[in-house]
């Protein structure tokens, strides 16, 4: 099982907390990190903002020489597909062809209005993304792309450079299992992620997978199911509660205790101390997970990224 960091680039999170937190991946054998792609709070927190993750992750190709890099999910509502499919070109050839792309149809209303994008029904959203794909695919493998969509018109693009990865980086679809984001994913991506899904609903998801594949002629091995989930994990009883303490802080939990917190975790998380939180993975493996994304919510904490490193990700290699 593939072990990546993802962080939420909105939770204020610093340059230097990302190149801290690239470097520990890269130090203690984490597969990748990848980063949420939001300009503002999804959560009304009008103190918290984020930096242009796809301007990050070029950056932290400089940087780094081994993990992958890339978005979870980069939303089809917020740039052109030519546009995206330049800059995931020059971040390939910068990481020297290290680089993934996560796609998903977007969220949160206020996000979209408050820096002026169209926020178009959840169906339309659905007929953009299948479109998205198209035309990045195309730009990634075709001499001469002509596109005439319903959302996207292309005349003549001739998309040199080519990304460095062969046929193309890998293509992650963000989804919630349903019938018509699978149907997208076995179309045309390589990976389809979920969050927050218990391990029996994973496995459902799976043979949804392995049947839309088949459907299209593919062989299902080649869609691989990867899970989000947020982590907090802890050597001991001690060391986790210090870190429940200090999301509660971050988060200005004030009126929450720890108990509280951790009573309420729901199966978005993956926490406990390192035991329970193997448990937790090797169920998620069971269920026809290939990768799981750890979100980090405390980016100053380089500890956990070195527990998870020397302790979960050679237990679940």
């Amino acid at each position: 099982m593939q072990l990546c960091l993802m962080v939420e680039t909105e939770d204020d999170v610093t340059w230097p907390q990302w190149a801290r937190l690239a470097e520990g991946c890269e130090r203690y054998g984490l597969h990748g990190l990848f980063g949420a792609d939001h300009y503002g709070s999804v959560y009304e927190r009008r103190d918290q903002g984020s930096l242009d993750v796809w301007t990050v992750l070029a950056a932290l190709a400089t940087r780094t020489r081994r993990i992958r890099l890339g978005t979870l999910v980069s939303p089809v509502t917020f740039r052109h597909p030519s546009v995206l499919a330049k800059v995931v070109t020059t971040v390939d050839h910068v990481s020297g062809g290290r680089v993934e792309l996560g796609l998903g149809a977007g969220r949160y209303e206020p996000e979209h209005r408050a820096y002026g994008f169209r926020y178009p029904p959840v169906g339309e959203r659905l007929g953009m993304l299948a479109e998205y794909l198209r035309v990045i695919h195309a730009q990634w493998t075709e001499e001469n792309v002509t596109f005439h969509g319903e959302h996207f018109l292309l005349e003549g693009c001739v998309a040199r450079f080519r990304p460095l990865q062969q046929p193309h980086p890998p293509l992650i679809v963000g989804g919630g299992g349903g019938p018509r984001s699978i149907g997208i994913a076995a179309r045309w991506a390589d990976e389809y992620n979920v969050a927050g899904l218990s391990p029996e609903e994973c496995r459902k998801t799976r043979r949804r997978l392995t049947e839309a594949s088949e459907r299209h002629g593919r062989d299902p091995r080649t869609l691989r199911l990867s899970y989000l989930g947020a982590c907090l994990a802890g050597a001991d009883g001690p060391e986790l509660r210090r870190r429940v303490w200090h999301v509660l802080e971050r988060t200005g939990q004030w009126g929450t205790s720890v108990d509280e917190f951790l009573d309420r975790m729901g199966p978005d998380w993956i926490a406990g101390t390192v035991d329970r939180v193997m448990g937790r993975l090797d169920a998620l493996r069971d269920a026809g997970v290939h990768r799981v994304y750890l979100r980090h919510p405390l980016p100053d904490d380089l500890d956990m990224v070195e527990l998870i490193g020397r302790v979960v990700v050679p237990a679940m290699a």
